[in-house]
């Protein structure tokens, strides 16, 4: 869910460190050297993730629309995931082993297949049936105030935020601070207050 759509669900950070003017001109670029690259380019991945357009999740040029939007940064993670089904993987690598003891046979060899054999046969089953199945597509929009110094993802899921944050420093090189409620208050709260915040404990009601 995006934050086009009527509702959505979304995390916010804060920015630990404030860019710099020479950083704030070279993000169009950085978006683009971290562009989406199409898993159909990486034979064998699983997965790819990029940025991409807020507006278009297909324009990882932004030719359509700048990422800028006044005093917001706008543009997405574009996440592609392919599977293969369990099931299916297991089937095929089955026949790739009846095949492989069938042609030591032909040839007088030990019918017996090592681990690592077994191994490189299913690297091999893997990579051709990832040809047989479209990589999924995700978009997790992004919205980065950058007056205010805060983030905004479009998503909660735990391994899709550990993806994000990992990948916005390594394209920024700016750390981020997930704003836990006690973040918030922190941010609104003197020393003093922020003191006595740290002495409270929580009540039990149940």
């Amino acid at each position: 869910m995006g934050f086009a759509n009527v509702s959505s669900t979304f995390t916010r950070y804060r920015v630990l460190e404030q860019p710099t003017a020479e950083l704030w001109a070279q993000i169009p670029v950085l978006l683009k050297r971290y562009a989406f690259r199409d898993i159909d380019a990486l034979p064998g991945e699983e997965r790819s993730f990029g940025w991409t357009s807020f507006d278009d999740m297909l324009d990882i040029g932004w030719e359509a629309a700048t990422p800028e939007k006044g005093a917001y940064l706008a543009f997405a993670l574009r996440l592609e995931t392919r599977r293969i089904p369990p099931a299916v993987l297991k089937k095929h690598l089955m026949l790739a082993l009846r095949e492989e003891k069938r042609r030591n046979a032909e040839q007088n060899r030990p019918l017996f297949i090592s681990r690592e054999r077994k191994r490189e046969l299913k690297e091999q089953v893997q990579l051709r049936l990832m040809r047989h199945f479209l990589p999924i597509p995700a978009i997790f929009d992004v919205i980065w105030a950058t007056v205010a110094g805060l983030v905004y993802f479009a998503s909660t899921q735990r391994k899709i935020l550990d993806i994000f944050e990992e990948y916005f420093v390594k394209c920024f090189d700016i750390p981020l601070e997930q704003l836990t409620p006690y973040g918030l208050a922190a941010m609104n709260l003197t020393e003093h207050e922020i003191n006595h915040l740290d002495t409270l404990e929580p009540t039990s009601f149940a």
